[in-house]
């Protein structure tokens, strides 16, 4: 069974294609114009082992929100069509993950059920580099989880000076969480759920 998914996404403000393997080594090739997301995106392929590309065009002239949003929604699209009917798959996964001085965990039910509950500091430096904002992440996050049909917790368990590693401790805990949760379990046969679908 071939988990791969392709999803074009076409407005007034952004045109971009998303495609995934969930079954892949982590490659990626990740090209939406912000480059800290890129770096994001870039770590959630390695770390979650799923094959990510992702070539976008938006109106970053106004400014990263429009990329940063549509991205995030034809990622989640991507990721549920290539899970498929969900047979056999682990379905939860969870990881906690240090980044230096910040620790992060993150939690998936890959439940069909969309729900998300984000914690993470406030006050943060409110730019990381010249074009990501940091309270795109949550929203990042969000758009993710509700387009991807999941449940998905994110909390920062403790943090430090550094936004940089807040963020980038939330994607690598996402992407270990999720490279638990996308896995096939050998004894599984069928859905894994007491009502017989996901």
């Amino acid at each position: 069974m071939s988990r791969t998914a392709r999803v074009e996404r076409a407005t007034s403000e952004t045109k971009l294609v998303v495609e995934l393997n969930l079954d892949g080594t982590g490659t990626s090739s990740i090209s939406t114009g912000v480059g800290f997301y890129d770096h994001m995106l870039t770590a959630l392929s390695k770390h979650s082992g799923i094959d990510i590309s992702v070539q976008a065009d938006g109106d970053l002239h106004i400014d990263a929100h429009h990329t940063v949003e549509d991205v995030a929604i034809a990622l989640g699209q991507a990721f549920a069509q290539a899970l498929g009917d969900k047979r056999g798959i682990t379905r939860y996964g969870d990881a906690t993950i240090p980044m230096d001085e910040v620790l992060a965990q993150a939690a998936v039910d890959l439940s069909g059920r969309p729900y998300f509950v984000h914690s993470e500091p406030e006050n943060m430096t409110p730019m990381i580099g010249p074009d990501y904002p940091t309270s795109l992440t949550k929203h990042v996050l969000e758009s993710f989880a509700f387009n991807a049909r999941i449940s998905l917790h994110v909390r920062v368990l403790y943090a430090g000076r550094d936004a940089h590693h807040i963020v980038e401790g939330q994607f690598k805990a996402l992407a270990r969480a999720l490279r638990q949760a996308v896995a096939i379990d050998p004894r599984v046969t069928d859905v894994p759920s007491t009502k017989g679908a996901l």
